[in-house]
Order: structure tokens, then C-alpha cells, then sequence
């Protein structure tokens, strides 16, 4: 029985509303079977702030559009793929600017990011703000970026005996953000120049800080028992752990899990198409016929006397919007 071969990438993305009565999460990916490269952008609105869910759709949108824009450029120029990830996280921030200028009500509004992109088994981030981008490898799981709240220095406290680690765990302060997009100036981001190497049997998880509502063992224990299983499966196993603890004050939980299955030398990159190359016109290059200058009825009339039933070829192709 014929059997389709494994795509480089077996990715899934999940989201939940969680026990929160919006969704201010929002995330997309993009990995298309037949190439090498692929995206996956994460935003987590700041609850509690106005219009969280509208900016988290404003940065992943625009940051999404920018780096699908640049796609093509990834494998050939690859180098670039960090000035890329920064420029799109720049216009998502003036994005919100002006969003927020137009309506002040939303005045506040901001959301974390988190963008990854893969050309074959090298990866690339940008983040800002909170949310973590996590690796497993031989059992064992870590946060690749940086965490730009106050947990990491909660956790210094703890570490050095000025906190008690109860108290580091529940501290008010602890989600509070060192940086995040809102229209102003950015604090901080992560976004290295040197890609990371993943190895076959890797798995990345992008995700918002609301699967951290899961213990990091936890996570590591469910990634490592599915790790052999696809990534939906996965993604369901991580949902159905956070489902498990009930915690009505659970938060939006979005995320997508990311599984290198081969690193075989790629066939056929994708190239951007230069914009000066005008292709030799075929029978089957994509034409546009204007239907008002009598071209087609000239065309119709043409093929109606020759009779060879070319007209009733042509006759669909009158039928515009409204039906006219």
C-alpha cells in the first residue's frame, strides 16, 4: 500500500479559553508540506488590561503577514531570517501605537510574542514579554528564551534563601511584565542571530504562560511518554493534563507542539521570484480579460461561428458578482 512520505515538521496548535470568560490568546502556524521552512507566531493578550484579545490579534496578524511576506527569502538568504523576526515584532508594535491612538479607550492594551521560524532543522526566535518557548531532547525539557517578568528574579530570591519558595511560588508580583508590545518603546526582546540546531526527535513547544499552570516536570514527563506519538496526539495529552487540575482560575492556554521527523537535505528550496522577471506568455499563464471592452464577446462571437463549441467554453467565464 502506497504510503505518503513524513514531512520535516509534524506540528499541531491547540488553544483553550480556559477559566477566564474571553480569549486573549491568539496564534497561528505555518509549515506547508513540500518545503523546508515554516512559521508559528503566539501572542497573549494582558488580562485584565483593555482590549487584551485585540492586540494579541494585532501582533500576530501583522507579525505573521511580515514573515509570510519574507518567506521565500528564508532559505536564500538566511542570514537575514533575525532582521526579519525584529522588523515584524517593530511594525506589530506601531501597529498597536496606532490602534490604540484611534481609540483611547484601549489605552493599556498590549500582548507578549512569541515567533518562530524553521529553515530545515534551524530555528529562529523573537520574544518579548513572558511567554515560553520550550525544547525537549533526551527526556529532558528547558526554556530556550527569555522570560521577561519578575519570575526570574522571584526565583533569585528564592534561590539565594531571601524568599521561601511558597512564597516565591504564589508572590502577587510574580506575572507581572519587564517588557511587552503596547505601541511604546520595547524593553527587551530575545531574538538571537544564531539559529538553534534541532535534532531528529527534538520537540519545541511555543506556548502562553498559561500551560505553565502545569508544573515543568509535568510537561516534561507527558512530552516525554507521547514523544513518539504525532503532535496532535500531544497537544491533546498537555490539554487534557491541564484540564485535569480544574483550577478555575486557569488562564488562556494556547500553544503548538513542533517534532522534526527527518533532517534529509532539502530538493528544492523556495526562492523569491525577482520582480522584474516577466515570464513568455503560454496557453496556460493566468491572463485577466476585461469583460466591458468587448473582448469577450468578440471571443464568443469568434468561436460561435467556428462551431467547434468553444463558446459554450467561454460562456461561464461572463458570470461576474451579482450575475450579471
Amino acid at each position: 500500500m502506497w504510503r505518503s512520505p513524513e514531512p520535516r515538521f509534524d506540528v499541531a496548535a491547540c488553544i483553550c479559553q480556559g477559566g477566564r470568560d474571553y480569549q486573549e490568546d491568539a496564534i497561528v502556524t505555518d509549515f506547508p508540506t513540500g518545503t523546508d521552512i515554516g512559521v508559528a507566531v503566539l501572542a497573549d493578550g494582558m488580562g485584565g488590561h483593555a482590549a487584551g484579545d485585540v492586540a494579541s490579534k494585532i501582533v500576530v496578524t501583522e507579525v505573521f503577514s511580515e514573515l509570510k511576506f519574507e518567506s521565500a527569502n528564508f532559505a536564500e538568504f538566511e542570514a537575514e531570517v533575525p532582521n526579519y523576526l525584529t522588523a515584524a515584532a517593530s511594525s506589530a508594535n506601531a501597529c498597536v501605537r496606532d490602534y490604540v491612538m484611534e481609540n483611547p479607550k484601549v489605552r493599556g492594551m498590549g500582548a507578549t510574542l512569541v515567533a518562530l521560524v524553521m529553515v530545515e532543522n534551524r530555528m529562529y526566535w523573537m520574544s518579548i514579554g513572558d511567554s515560553p518557548l520550550y525544547h525537549l531532547r533526551s527526556g529532558k525539557l528547558r526554556q530556550l528564551n527569555e522570560d521577561h517578568s519578575m519570575a526570574p528574579q522571584i526565583d533569585m530570591m528564592v534561590k539565594s534563601g531571601m524568599m521561601d519558595a511558597e512564597t516565591g511560588k504564589n508572590h502577587p508580583d510574580r506575572n507581572c511584565l519587564t517588557s511587552v508590545i503596547l505601541g511604546d518603546r520595547v524593553a527587551r526582546s530575545d531574538c538571537p542571530k544564531t539559529p538553534f540546531k534541532l535534532e531528529v526527535g527534538d520537540i519545541v513547544v511555543v506556548s502562553s504562560d498559561g500551560l505553565q499552570y502545569l508544573e515543568e516536570p509535568k510537561i516534561e514527563r507527558i512530552l516525554q511518554k507521547y514523544r513518539r506519538r504525532k503532535s496532535a496526539e500531544i497537544a491533546e495529552h498537555l490539554l487534557a493534563a491541564i484540564n485535569d487540575l480544574a483550577d478555575p482560575e486557569q488562564d488562556n492556554v494556547s500553544f503548538a507542539v513542533i517534532k522534526l521527523n527527518h533532517n534529509k537535505p532539502t530538493m528544492q528550496k523556495v526562492r523569491q521570484k525577482p520582480v522584474d522577471l516577466v515570464e513568455t506568455a503560454t496557453s496556460r499563464t493566468t491572463r485577466v480579460v476585461s469583460l466591458d471592452s468587448g473582448g469577450y464577446d468578440a471571443a464568443a462571437s469568434a468561436a460561435n461561428a467556428a462551431g467547434d463549441g468553444k463558446a459554450d467554453k467561454l460562456a461561464p467565464f461572463k458570470l461576474v458578482a451579482g450575475g450579471k
